[in-house]
């Protein structure tokens, strides 16, 4: 059985931590930031935890 490759796109977008969990980013920060409010650009900085439906998809495209 050949090794299953890991998805890079994923990969690029996705950092797993220490303890397993996985990381990303906020989407919205990208473009058309003139009309969205500081707060809300404040908001959109930094990671944030992937949600709990999504890990198992995410972690098969990792191939962990």
């Amino acid at each position: 059985m050949p090794k299953q490759k890991t998805h890079k796109g994923t990969a690029k977008r996705v950092r797993v931590t220490g303890t397993g969990k996985l990381r990303r980013e906020k989407a919205g920060k990208r473009h058309l930031l003139e009309r969205k409010s500081s707060k809300q650009t404040r908001q959109l900085a930094g990671t944030t935890e992937v949600a709990a439906t999504e890990v198992p998809r995410i972690k098969k495209l990792l191939g962990r």
